[in-house]
């Protein structure tokens, strides 16, 4: 496998497989969230940095794809349980569907998609996140508007 540079990433996946309103109860469409998403330790995190693009990912079988879009807050912080990275997300009005972006051809290589069990942080390439903004619509994404 081929080590990962800056360059390639367009957007950072960060996965869960708890919904967002678990994830932070009471969460709407009209505002910001901060929040914490723990990483696995390697090379990826010295490539993560504020203001990068970052989505929240849904896995498992209950509405799995993206569910918000938004920015690396604040880097990666070395907690004694693990790393974390800080981000500020807005949660999308309809998510951005798994098996939509499965018909994509931009999507095909798409790490997320082809190793979903894959550890945080995943990542885009910008073909591949332009086929996330182009389906999430405009309200809500602030400067990743497609």
């Amino acid at each position: 496998m081929t080590r990962l540079t800056a360059g390639d990433v367009a957007c950072w996946v960060l996965k869960t497989t708890r919904p967002p309103s678990v994830v932070a109860p009471g969460w709407t469409t009209a505002e910001h969230r901060l929040l914490d998403r723990c990483v696995r330790r390697s090379y990826r995190l010295d490539l993560i940095s504020p203001g990068q693009p970052c989505l929240l990912w849904l896995s498992g079988r209950d509405r799995p794809g993206v569910h918000a879009v938004g920015e690396i807050a604040d880097g990666v912080e070395d907690r004694a349980d693990g790393p974390v990275v800080h981000v500020r997300l807005t949660l999308l009005a309809e998510p951005v569907p798994r098996a939509a972006l499965l018909s994509d051809p931009r999507m095909r290589d798409a790490e997320v998609l082809r190793m979903p069990a894959g550890s945080n942080p995943s990542w885009l390439s910008a073909g591949q996140f332009a086929a996330v903004l182009d389906r999430a619509g405009g309200a809500g994404l602030g400067r990743w508007t497609a």
